[in-house]
C-alpha cells in the first residue's frame, strides 16, 4: 500500500455549485492550495476573477476573493487536468432523480469518468454527494479502477462524507455540524479524517463503512420529509377540527421528546423530495418513506381544493403565487412547490401570475405564467394569492392594494392573519 502522506496540500473539489464552491473557498482559506472543476465555463471565469457566482451565501463572497487573492484558488473546466495536480479530490456533483423518480447520475458519471482519468497514484477520492447506499464503493470506486488500471485501497484511497449544510448558512455548518466520515478501508479513513481536520476545523464522526456513511445522509432526510409529512397529516386533521396547528406544536414541543416540524404547502428542494427515493427504489417500499412523499406531494393539491371550498371555481380567476423558488430566500427551484401548483392551476384553467424578488421575469416566464410585479396596476385585479416562499421581502408586504382579493392561503403559516381579515379577506392557512 502507497505510504500515507500527511502533507497533502492539492485539492481538487469537482463541481463547483453552492455547496463546492463554499467547500473550495474554505479548503482554498485554510492552508489548501485547490483547483476547482466545474462544466460550466461562466463559473470557471468568475472563480478565476476571484468572484461568487453564488449570492446570498453569508461570508462567501469575501473568501473567494481572499482565496484568489492569494492565489490558493483557480478554477478549470478540464476535471482531468484538476486531480493530475491534487492528492485530495472532493466530488460533489448532484445526483438527481428523473420524472419517474428514477435516479439520475447524468453529470456525476462524467466527473468521474475525467476524475479516473486524471488520477495518479496515492489519491483520495472523497464523495460529499449524497449518494444512493453502496454507489461509492461499487459505482464510482469500480469505475474508477476500471478506468484507471489503479486499485482502491492499495493505489488510491476513497472515502465519503456526506454534505450536511443548509443554504445561506453553509460556512457557519461547516463549522457547526459534525462530519460524518466513512472510508474503504483504514488507511482511507485516516487521510479523509486528517484532511477534515485541517481543512474545516470541525468535529469529526468516523463510522465503520462507506455504506454507513451514505446510509447516514439519506437516513437524515427521510426523517424530515416523514416528520412533515406527519405535521401535514395533522395539520389536515386540525383544518377539520377547527384547531390551529402551530399553537398545537409550540405546546406540543415543550415537551423535550416532542419534535413535531411544521406544514406547509408542499416540500421542495435538492434534499428531502429527493433522496428518499435513494432508499425506496433499492427496496425500502410500500412504508412510511413512500407514504410520507405521496403525502407532501398532495399538499398543493389540498390547498388548490381550499381555495376552492371557500370560494367556489378557479375557472378564469387571477391568482397570484408568491415565491417561486423552493424555500425563502434561496434562488432555487428544484422540486419547488410552486411547480406542482402551477400545475394544478393549469389544471383549473386559471390566470397564473407570479412574483418572486429573486429571479427576474424573464426566468418566472419560462415556467409559462405571467410575471408580476407588486407595484403592478394589475395586483388590483387579483382574485386568490397563494403564498409558497416566505422571502423576506414578503415580511412588511401590505395587501391593502389588492382591492378585489377574497381569499389569500398562507402556504406557509406565516402572514398576519388579523391584518388579512380586516381588510376583508379571507385567510387560510395549512392547519391554521
Amino acid at each position: 500500500m502507497t505510504e500515507i502522506n500527511q502533507t497533502l496540500k492539492n485539492v481538487a473539489v469537482v463541481g463547483l455549485g453552492k455547496i463546492g464552491l463554499t467547500l473550495a473557498a474554505v479548503f482554498a482559506n485554510n492552508g489548501f492550495n485547490v483547483y476547482g472543476a466545474d462544466i460550466n465555463e461562466e463559473v470557471v471565469a468568475s472563480v478565476n476573477q476571484g468572484k461568487s457566482h453564488v449570492k446570498n451565501e453569508p461570508g462567501l463572497e469575501q473568501l473567494v476573493e481572499n482565496a484568489h487573492r492569494h492565489r490558493t484558488l483557480t478554477a478549470t473546466s478540464n476535471t482531468s487536468e484538476a486531480v493530475s495536480q491534487s492528492e485530495i479530490v472532493v466530488v460533489i456533483v448532484p445526483v438527481l432523480i428523473d420524472e419517474q423518480n428514477n435516479v439520475d447520475y447524468c453529470f456525476i458519471d462524467q466527473a468521474v469518468e475525467a476524475i479516473a482519468k486524471g488520477i495518479k497514484k496515492g489519491t483520495l477520492v472523497i464523495f460529499e454527494t449524497t449518494l444512493p447506499t453502496g454507489d461509492t464503493r461499487n459505482r464510482f470506486g469500480k469505475k474508477i479502477e476500471d478506468v484507471s488500471n489503479l486499485i482502491a485501497g492499495e493505489d488510491f484511497y476513497l472515502a465519503y462524507s456526506p454534505e450536511r449544510v443548509y443554504s445561506n448558512r453553509i460556512i457557519e455548518d461547516l463549522k457547526n455540524y459534525p462530519k460524518v466520515v466513512g472510508g474503504l478501508n483504514e488507511a482511507s479513513l485516516k487521510i479523509a479524517s486528517s484532511f477534515y481536520q485541517k481543512a474545516l476545523n470541525c468535529n469529526l464522526i468516523e463510522v465503520s463503512s462507506l455504506e454507513t456513511a451514505e446510509f447516514s445522509k439519506v437516513a437524515e432526510c427521510v426523517y424530515r420529509d416523514v416528520n412533515i409529512a406527519l405535521a401535514n397529516e395533522l395539520a389536515k386533521f386540525a383544518d377539520q377540527k377547527g384547531v390551529n396547528i402551530p399553537e398545537v406544536i409550540a405546546a406540543s414541543n415543550s415537551q423535550p421528546f416532542s419534535n413535531l416540524h411544521f406544514p406547509g404547502v408542499g416540500v421542495g428542494g435538492h434534499c428531502i423530495p429527493i433522496y428518499p427515493y435513494f432508499f425506496i427504489n433499492r427496496g425500502l417500499k410500500n412504508g412510511l418513506t413512500q407514504l410520507a412523499r405521496e403525502v407532501n406531494d398532495k399538499m398543493s393539491d389540498y390547498a388548490i381544493t381550499k381555495i376552492e371550498n371557500t370560494i367556489g371555481s378557479l375557472h378564469h380567476k387571477n391568482v397570484l403565487i408568491l415565491g417561486l423558488a423552493f424555500r425563502e430566500n434561496v434562488k432555487e427551484t428544484t422540486k419547488s412547490s410552486t411547480l406542482l401548483l402551477i400545475d394544478h392551476l393549469k389544471q383549473k384553467q386559471a390566470n397564473i401570475f407570479l412574483n418572486d424578488p429573486l429571479f427576474s421575469d424573464n426566468e418566472i416566464a419560462k415556467y409559462a405564467v405571467t410575471p408580476l410585479s407588486l407595484n403592478d396596476k394589475m395586483i388590483s385585479k387579483i382574485d386568490v394569492i397563494i403564498l409558497q416562499a416566505f422571502h423576506k421581502q414578503y415580511e412588511s408586504l401590505d395587501f391593502k392594494d389588492f382591492i378585489n382579493c377574497r381569499i389569500i392561503l398562507d402556504g406557509r403559516n406565516s402572514l398576519n392573519k388579523e391584518l388579512i381579515n380586516q381588510l376583508g379577506i379571507r385567510y387560510k392557512g395549512i392547519g391554521n
